[in-house]
């Protein structure tokens, strides 16, 4: 098993994910834990920062499929995963 990696994030959700629980879904799957510092949620919008904390391959999967779902993910702080 690989090192455990933290990444801080910011997620941006179209409407019509909004009420879909696809965060759960990515870090069951991928086993990546995430950790809300922030989140805003209107009828239209949503936004959250988050950090992840996992394996930095599940960490790649798991952003990779919440891209797929059509979430906006951003790295802050300089964190680095392409």
């Amino acid at each position: 098993m690989g090192e455990i990696k933290k990444l801080r994030v910011r997620l941006t959700f179209p409407q019509e994910l909004i009420k879909e629980p696809v965060l759960f879904r990515m870090a069951k799957k991928y086993d990546v834990m995430p950790n809300i510092r922030r989140a805003r949620i209107t009828d239209s919008f949503g936004e959250m920062i988050l950090e992840f904390e996992g394996v930095e391959e599940n960490l790649q999967q798991g952003i990779d499929s919440l891209r797929e779902q059509g979430v906006v993910v951003e790295l802050i702080q300089g964190d680095v995963i392409e």
